[in-house]
């Protein structure tokens, strides 16, 4: 998942207009891969299961049901992204969020997880959840602040490396 802080000496990003979180387009396609593939690069590393994702996100998250969406400003200009992938039962996860580095703390995220948990609750999911990673502690605050809690992963082990976190979105939780 997506760390808030800003990376060093990142390019300034002139905000046009209002943040809007939309959903997918492919014209957006390649800066879904782009923004997650800086963030891997910068915290671990990019997994075989990113780049399958990343490279085809119709595939790997639309086509079984799940959603991207993207944060853009007024000239449609992508900010951040996140996913939603479903799994079967109706557990929905939330993967692939990341925030352009220099934008990194300034709201953009939030309003991607708020967008996040809306599309859950239409796409009429059991549960939404998070593998995520200690490492990042900006990351985990947000996510606690809109109401996910930490659990014991139901598995061993994880779909990713490195994750040593498992999240539970509880709604009556939220800050």
């Amino acid at each position: 998942m997506n760390d808030s802080s800003s990376s060093a000496n990142p390019t300034p990003i002139e905000i046009v207009g209002e943040v809007r979180i939309v959903g997918f387009h492919p014209r957006w396609r390649e800066d879904f891969a782009r923004l997650n593939i800086e963030w891997l690069e910068r915290w671990f590393k990019v997994e075989p299961v990113d780049r399958e994702v990343l490279g085809d996100p119709q595939t790997h998250l639309l086509d079984g049901g799940g959603r991207v969406l993207f944060a853009v400003d007024g000239s449609d200009r992508v900010l951040g992204t996140v996913a939603l992938l479903r799994h079967d039962d109706g557990l929905v996860e939330l993967t692939k969020m990341a925030v352009e580095p220099a934008l990194r703390g300034g709201g953009i995220g939030r309003k991607l997880m708020h967008g996040a948990i809306e599309a859950f609750v239409q796409m009429g999911g059991r549960e939404l959840f998070l593998e995520s990673s200690k490492k990042l502690g900006p990351a985990l605050k947000l996510y606690e602040s809109v109401g996910f809690r930490h659990h014991p992963a139901p598995r061993p082990g994880s779909h990713y490396q490195r994750a040593d976190v498992y999240m539970i979105w509880e709604p009556d939780s939220a800050k």
